[in-house]
């Protein structure tokens, strides 16, 4: 088995392929923060999407996915979602839970299929994400990726 596969990455992008997706694979080295991912991928921060998981009861989780720019509302997020109590999994329960190590996670691939809510701010824009491996991720059209991933599209987040 090939390190990129064994590093989630084989299954991020045969996922995307199979969603029929366009996309092209950026490779850089390691970065410290998402000013240095943003310009190690040539694009803007805020294009920078970050997937974050959120647990809402045991062994039921969401994919959320937030512009670089802006963090989750928990509030907004607590009314979409129609429940009072959210956390985020400590890095264990995130990784049993997508198969992917904190920094690399996407809906793409995952082990399971969970839920995925896009923040209305992505749509419209080429966005880059993880792709299972440090220092690997992809860029897609966003409103394709939402497509796929049948993602339910609302504003969820706050200016960081």
């Amino acid at each position: 088995m090939s390190e990129s596969i064994e590093s989630g990455e084989g299954r991020v992008l045969a996922a995307m392929d199979d969603a029929g997706l366009v996309y092209r694979v950026i490779r850089y080295g390691r970065v410290s923060n998402l000013a240095e991912a943003a310009e190690a991928r040539g694009v803007e921060v805020c294009d920078v999407v970050k997937t974050i998981v959120v647990r809402r009861a045991d062994d039921d989780y969401v994919f959320v996915l937030v512009p670089g720019d802006r963090t989750i509302s928990w509030p907004k997020l607590r009314s979409l979602l129609g429940v009072s109590r959210l956390s985020m999994p400590d890095a264990d329960r995130a990784f049993a839970a997508t198969g992917f190590v904190r920094g690399t996670i996407t809906p793409f691939g995952s082990s399971t299929a969970w839920p995925v809510i896009a923040d209305d701010r992505i749509l419209g824009r080429e966005i880059s994400l993880g792709a299972g491996s440090h220092g690997v991720a992809v860029a897609v059209g966003a409103d394709a990726a939402v497509a796929a991933l049948g993602a339910t599209v609302a504003d969820v987040t706050d200016p960081e």
